[in-house]
């Protein structure tokens, strides 16, 4: 049916088209023979086709833009019969013998065009004659393009100020009169449409009264044309004139849509100084009208008027605009109970943003709206529309993008009672654009207070929430907790007693992550806590009794913060990092001349290397980190040292695999000699580390040759060589040349051997390590005498090593 009704109407479309082209035809063959008779008579017949009911709107637009192009040809032949003393009155008054009304008034507003330029009668008589003869066609339909045609012929003779038609009988009054009439008929006219036809085609009806809409706007355009509608004359006149029209009109499109026309056509500053009446009308209008897009539409054109210039601030404060603007969505949300979460929170997040703009310095003023939005919500609970919760985004995003400055937005003691409305998921993005917006500004949150006030903003980002099940990508995860994690080291304060108390306020926040953030976030509390440890330690080194307030902040209390934290890591559980994050304590803990506790975090790394990990790679990675810091101790007296030291040791030797073994026992030599400690130089005890690296070499080489019948890469030998020739040149008496001249030719032996395996690196390393040896003995002097007794060529068989 619907396809059978578009392809009539194609019919009868292309049947008018016929119809007005045949008799435009016979029109411009009576105009080119200045037959005035035959061309009205056709342009008349011409105009008839106009009269069709059969038409929608959109088809009878094309029909009547034909009619119009057509028309003007006509106008152009009136001017021309004027010129040539054809009487324009006479002609005025001969177009209304048409026998048809429609084509009688279309060509009564052509001559009329003509007739107001030729000045022989008033501009105003005319128009107010044509205006009041147009009710003579009150199809909704003909009737607005008649009227539209009105418009279009008339707006430039309209009585103006500085216009060629203004006199002391027409005035800018007069134009006025004639656009609001014409205007207030036209609107009538649309309203009117949704009562032709059937009920069940209410849909299809309010679609072509859409098409229409800019038909009645364009009056609202051209009044705001005119120059003569000043300040004064669109608040007493113009203004009132259209919002009756438009209240009572009791039509819902017909309202939202001229609402809009207003406020988009007619200056800012008007809008401001008539504020108080334009508001008045939001609440007589129908239920149904999206008034929240019509507010916001004019919040958001006063809020750019705002940003515009300073000088127009004035201006929003002499009218009071915030309140009248605060009371009108007080009364509209007040009046319209069905008016959706949505809705109310958008009007508020365009206030706030016009507050914003209009009065940057009254937080009072934000505060206020934040509150009212707060009251809003309260009566719906957690939101689940996801409109509103990104109005809600919107609305909480504002102070940090006008202020720059999260400090500032924390003032506002109803912004974190907004957030508590957002659900998860929303949370995690506002707290995401908290975080942004810190990080953009570098803004500096300086106080336990503030940092309590942060962290319960983002809730949804820092703590496993009860019973919440999360299905989040675990890429988008990391990037948040990353974003958190840089956050914390971001917060700083000069006071350390201050600063300390933002680290307690951190960890109590970051507890409740759960075990999946806490990887992310102990870390950065963790060295934030060290920077604060090494700042004490260097303002007590110049004092003299540093820890005689027991109740201030000491290194040792922030160690006794720093144990409880990383032990929550292993709930999680993530026994390597938290390894890692005990030898990093220990290691300041050194610096502080802290044995006991240095003492106690190696103590808890040497259980968890123990006790969790169980990797093999992950042991020898744990294993490497422990042995380099305990290379750094200086605090430990002799006692805990070897202790220390045996355990290490003895966790090297039970590696899982050979060159493992191998690599962390030669490694444990550096425990027994640390070059600016001359008590930590046990020359004997690094030999007998390298002999048991040497021992463990040589089995890792037979087991290679049992299992694959090669004895595999001398690679470990030529490591074992480089640490006796590193402790050699350290001046360890128990490394002798001796030692070192046996092991190039353990080596090179190897090499030579028919079972060795080929290996490009390990021949590349000894090449640079026996070049190494030559260039010191080039080097002369002590050095040289130092390194002259070690024979590189053992024999023919090592030239290509000199070579390579």
């Amino acid at each position: 049916m619907i396809a059978d009704g578009v392809e009539n109407e194609e019919k009868w479309l292309a049947a008018g088209i016929a119809g007005l082209q045949q008799n435009a035809f016979y029109m411009h063959r009576a105009l080119d023979s200045n037959n005035l008779r035959d061309a009205l008579k056709y342009s008349a017949q011409m105009l008839s086709e106009l009269r069709t009911s059969k038409l929608s709107p959109h088809k009878y637009y094309e029909l009547y833009m034909r009619a119009f192009d057509e028309l003007r040809k006509l106008e152009m032949f009136f001017k021309e019969e004027a010129r040539r003393g054809c009487s324009i009155i006479d002609l005025y008054e001969l177009v209304q013998h048409a026998g048809n009304i429609l084509p009688r008034l279309y060509l009564l507003c052509t001559v009329g065009s003509v007739y107001i330029k030729s000045k022989e009668a008033p501009a105003k008589d005319v128009l107010k004659d044509l205006v009041e003869m147009c009710r003579g066609i009150q199809h909704p339909v003909r009737g607005l393009f008649l009227r539209s045609y009105l418009s279009q012929v008339s707006r430039d003779k309209l009585p103006d100020i500085g216009s060629e038609y203004e006199g002391d009988a027409d005035t800018v009054v007069d134009a006025v009169e004639f656009v609001l009439q014409n205007f207030t008929e036209m609107n009538k006219l649309w309203v009117r449409m949704q009562h032709q036809g059937p009920a069940r085609e209410k849909e299809k009806r309010e679609k072509e009264r859409s098409e229409l809409r800019d038909l009645v706007g364009k009056n609202l355009h051209v009044l705001s044309q005119i120059e003569g509608v000043d300040l004064d004359m669109y608040k007493d006149t113009v203004l009132p004139r259209v919002l009756e029209q438009v209240v009572n009109c009791k039509d819902e499109i017909a309202q939202f849509y001229l609402m809009d026309c207003i406020i988009q056509v007619f200056p800012d500053e008007y809008h401001l100084q008539t504020l108080e009446i334009l508001l008045g009308a939001c609440p007589q209008l129908q239920p149904s009208v999206d008034i929240k897009t019509v507010l916001s539409r004019l919040m958001e054109r006063l809020s750019n008027y705002a940003a515009s210039s300073a000088e127009v601030l004035p201006e929003f404060l002499q009218v009071e605009a915030f309140s009248k603007l605060n009371n009108a969505i007080g009364k509209v949300i007040e009046a319209q109970v069905d008016m959706p979460i949505f809705g109310a929170v958008t009007l508020y997040s365009s206030l706030l943003t016009f507050t914003l703009h209009v009065h940057p310095d009254r937080l009072d003023y934000a505060d206020q709206v934040l509150g009212a939005c707060v009251k809003k919500l309260s009566s719906k609970g957690k939101l689940d529309d996801s409109k509103a919760t990104k109005q809600i985004v919107a609305l909480l995003s504002a102070p940090l993008e006008k202020y720059n400055d999260i400090v500032t937005a924390l003032k506002l003691s109803n912004y974190p009672r907004v957030m508590e409305y957002l659900d998860l998921e929303t949370n995690k993005i506002m707290a995401t654009v908290i975080i942004q917006s810190i990080m953009k500004n570098n803004t500096h949150i300086a106080t336990a207070d503030k940092v309590e006030a942060l962290f319960e903003l983002m809730t949804g980002l820092i703590k496993d929430l009860d019973g919440a099940e999360e299905e989040v990508d675990e890429d988008d995860f990391k990037d948040e907790q990353n974003s958190v994690a840089r956050l914390i080291q971001m917060l700083y304060n000069d006071d350390q007693e201050e600063m300390f108390q933002i680290i307690c306020t951190v960890k109590k926040h970051i507890m409740t992550g759960g075990p999946k953030r806490l990887p992310f976030t102990v870390p950065p509390l963790v060295f934030s806590s060290l920077k604060l440890v090494r700042r004490l330690q260097g303002s007590q080194d110049q004092e003299e009794n540093p820890f005689a307030d027991e109740s201030s902040t000491s290194p040792k209390k922030i160690f006794q913060l720093l144990n409880q934290t990383i032990e929550a890591l292993l709930i999680v559980p993530a026994p390597e990092l938290a390894l890692r994050l005990y030898l990093q304590c220990a290691e300041a803990a050194n610096d502080c001349d802290l044995e006991p506790v240095a003492y106690e975090f190696f103590t808890q790394a040497y259980i968890l290397y123990e006790e969790e990990v169980s990797d093999s790679k992950a042991q020898v990675t744990a294993l490497h980190l422990i042995i380099g810091t305990l290379q750094r101790m200086h605090v430990f007296g002799v006692e805990n040292r070897d202790t220390l030291t045996h355990k290490a040791t003895g966790y090297s030797a039970k590696l899982l695999k050979k060159p493992d073994q191998c690599r962390a026992v030669y490694r444990c030599a550096h425990l027994f000699w640390v070059d600016d400690q001359d008590n930590m130089k046990d020359g004997e005890r690094v030999l007998i580390c390298l002999k048991r690296a040497l021992r463990i070499a040589n089995a890792a080489q037979q087991m290679s040759n049992a299992a694959r019948g090669n004895t595999g890469s001398v690679s470990l030998f030529v490591e074992i060589l480089n640490k006796y020739l590193y402790f050699y040149e350290k001046g360890n008496p128990q490394i002798t040349v001796a030692a070192i001249q046996s092991l190039i030719e353990l080596i090179t032996t190897e090499m030579q051997s028919d079972n060795s395996a080929s290996d490009p690196a390990a021949d590349a390393f000894l090449a640079s390590t026996l070049r190494y040896l030559q260039f010191q003995k080039q080097k002369g002097g002590a050095i040289g005498e130092k390194y002259e007794a070690i024979k590189v060529l053992v024999n023919d068989t090592v030239v290509i090593f000199t070579e390579l």
